[in-house]
C-alpha cells in the first residue's frame, strides 16, 4: 500500500528541486533515475539509472521484540549522469542515507525511497549507498493473496522475497532484472540460527549475541535472498563431485525431511545430468515448521520448505536453482520460464524413475477437466494475481514437452542444457528462449507451438 503526503506549494517546489536539481560543485548534469522498470505486472519494482553490483547487509534482529536493525551497503554503477535515484523499501525507518561517504538528501513516498547524492553522478561510476535503517519489517500480501516479506515465526522470522518481498527487510533494486552478489551477516539472541543464502563465512558470539556471516559469490536476484531465524539443526555433507551441502531443519521437522535430505544428492547428480552442472558453490534446503509459510520457494542454493517436501516438490525447487536461479526472467511476464521448467523436471523424473511419461502427463492434463489450465496463455499470465497459475505451470510444462516432440530428445536435451549454460547467472526473456529454439532447431517450423500453445488464448485444438 502506497502512502501519499500533500504538500504545501513552497514545500513541494522546495522538494523538487532539491530531488531534481543538479550540483554545480561536481560538474555533472544528471537527471533522476526511475522509480520503477515498467515491468507489466509490478510496474514499481525496480529502479532505473543504476545497475546494482553487491548488497552487504548487516541485520540485527531481536524475535521477541521484533525489531529489526539494520545496514544497507549498496555498490551500484550509474547507467545515466544521475542526480537523484530511487530504492525500493516498505515499511521500516530510514536513519540516514550517505552515498560515497557523504550525506545525502531523501525522501520517503510508499515503497520509494528517492536518494539525492551530495554531488551528481557520472554515467558508468561505480558508487556506494549506505542505509540505516530501522523498525519492524512487514508481512506483505502479494496479489494472489499469499504472504511475503518478513514473516515472524514461532521462534524467530522468516524473510521470503518472491515477486518483491525482499524490500521489507532491505532497500535495494527489487526487480529480477537486477541481479548482484551478497554479503549478509544477522545478529541475533545467542541460541538462535540465522541461516541465509550462499556458505558461511564467520560466525561469531559476543555479549550474548551471536553473528552469522554468509556470502553469495553468484549472482542473485533479490527475491531470491532469504533469512531463517530460529531453531535450526544444521548439517554440513557432500553430493555429486564434492558440491558442499548444507541443511538447515527445524528440530521438530528433523524426523520426516529424513527421507527428502537423503535423496538431496541423488536429485542434483539426476538434474546435473538433464540439465547441466549445477550453478552454485553449494546447495542444500532450509526445512522450517508447516505454519510459517503456505509455500516452498527456490531461495538461491538453498531452497526454503514450510515442512518436510515429498520428492516432487524437492525436484521442482532444486531444478529452479538452474530455471528461474541462475537464468532468472527478465520480467515478472516471464514467470513461465521459472515454472514451466520446474514442473516439467517433475514430469521427467517421473519418467526416470518407474512413473508415468512425460508425454503421458501432458495427454493426462490435456484430456483432463481442468479449464483453468486454459485460463491464459503462460506467457502472458492475466494480472499480477495470476502469474502463479495452474497456466504458468503445467501449460508451461506443456510447452516443453512440444517442444521436445518437435525436434526429437536429443536436440530437446541439447536446447535446455544450452539455454541453462548459455544464460548462466543472467537474466533472460521468453523471446530469448523462443530465438534460442530456433537457432538450435533452424529446420524445424516452431510456428504453431508459439502461436497456440506459448501465446494464444484458449485450448489448442490438437494434442
Amino acid at each position: 500500500m502506497s502512502r501519499s503526503v500533500r504538500l504545501v506549494p513552497a514545500t513541494a517546489a522546495l522538494l523538487a528541486l532539491a530531488l531534481t536539481g543538479t550540483a554545480c560543485d561536481a560538474g555533472v548534469h544528471g537527471t533522476p533515475g526511475g522509480s520503477g522498470v515498467r515491468d507489466p505486472y509490478f510496474p514499481k519494482a525496480g529502479n532505473g539509472g543504476y545497475d546494482v553490483g553487491h548488497y552487504d547487509l548487516t541485520l540485527d534482529y531481536t524475535p521477541a521484540t521484533r525489531r529489526l536493525t539494520g545496514t544497507a551497503v549498496i555498490t551500484a554503477r550509474a547507467t545515466k549522469d544521475l542526480s537523484a535515484f530511487d530504492l525500493d523499501l516498505a515499511g521500516l525507518h530510514v536513519d540516514s542515507v550517505d552515498v560515497e561517504g557523504k550525506q545525502a538528501r531523501f525522501n520517503r513516498a510508499g515503497q520509494e525511497l528517492t536518494v539525492r547524492p551530495h554531488d551528481d553522478l557520472s554515467k558508468g561510476e561505480t558508487f556506494r549507498t549506505t542505509v540505516r535503517y530501522s523498525g519492524t519489517p512487514q508481512t506483505l500480501t502479494d496479489p494472489d493473496g499469499s504472504k511475503e516479506g518478513w514473516l515472524p515465526t514461532a521462534d524467530g522470522a522468516l524473510g521470503l522475497g518472491e515477486p518483491v518481498g525482499s524490500m521489507a527487510w532491505f532497500p535495494g533494486n527489487h526487480h529480477p532484472s537486477d541481479k548482484a552478489t551478497y554479503d549478509i551477516t544477522v545478529t541475533v539472541p545467542q541460541g538462535l540460527q540465522a541461516v541465509s543464502n550462499g556458505e558461511l563465512a564467520d560466525q561469531s558470539t559476543k555479549g550474548g549475541r551471536t553473528a552469522w556471516h554468509w556470502h553469495t559469490a553468484q549472482p542473485m536476484a533479490s527475491y531470491l535472498a532469504t533469512v531463517a531465524v530460529g531453531h535450526f539443526d544444521i548439517a554440513r555433507g557432500t553430493g555429486p563431485h564434492g558440491l558442499p551441502v548444507l541443511t538447515a531443519v527445524d528440530p521438530t521437522q528433523a524426523k520426516a525431511s529424513e527421507q527428502a535430505l537423503a535423496q538431496l544428492p541423488d536429485v542434483i547428480k539426476w538434474e546435473e545430468i538433464n540439465f547441466g552442472p549445477f550453478p552454485f558453490s553449494s546447495t542444500g534446503a532450509i526445512i522450517d515448521r508447516p505454519d510459517d509459510a503456505g509455500y516452498a520457494l527456490e531461495t538461491q542454493n538453498r531452497p526454503f520448505f514450510p515442512g518436510a517436501p515429498d520428492t516432487g516438490t524437492l525436484v521442482h525447487e532444486l531444478a529452479h536453482q538452474w530455471y528461474g536461479d541462475s537464468v532468472t526472467p527478465r520480467s515478472w511476464q516471464d514467470m513461465w520460464l521459472n515454472e514451466g521448467f520446474a514442473t516439467y523436471a517433475e514430469w521427467l523424473w517421473q519418467e526416470d524413475h518407474g512413473g508415468k511419461s512425460a508425454q503421458q502427463t501432458f495427454m493426462d492434463y490435456y484430456n483432463g477437466d481442468d479449464e483453468a489450465i486454459w485460463a491464459y496463455p503462460p506467457a502472458k499470465p492475466s494480472s499480477a494475481a495470476h502469474i502463479s497459475d495452474s497456466p504458468v505451470y503445467q501449460r508451461g510444462a506443456m510447452v516443453l514437452q512440444k517442444i521436445r516432440q518437435k525436434v526429437g530428445d536429443d536436440t530437446f536435451y541439447d536446447i535446455i542444457q544450452g539455454w541453462a549454460a548459455t544464460h548462466r547467472h543472467g537474466s533472460a526473456s521468453t523471446a530469448d528462449f523462443t530465438a534460442y529454439v530456433e537457432k538450435k532447431a533452424p529446420h524445424k517450423d516452431f510456428t504453431e507451438i508459439w502461436k497456440d500453445w506459448l501465446y494464444g488464448n484458449g485450448k489448442p485444438a490438437h494434442p
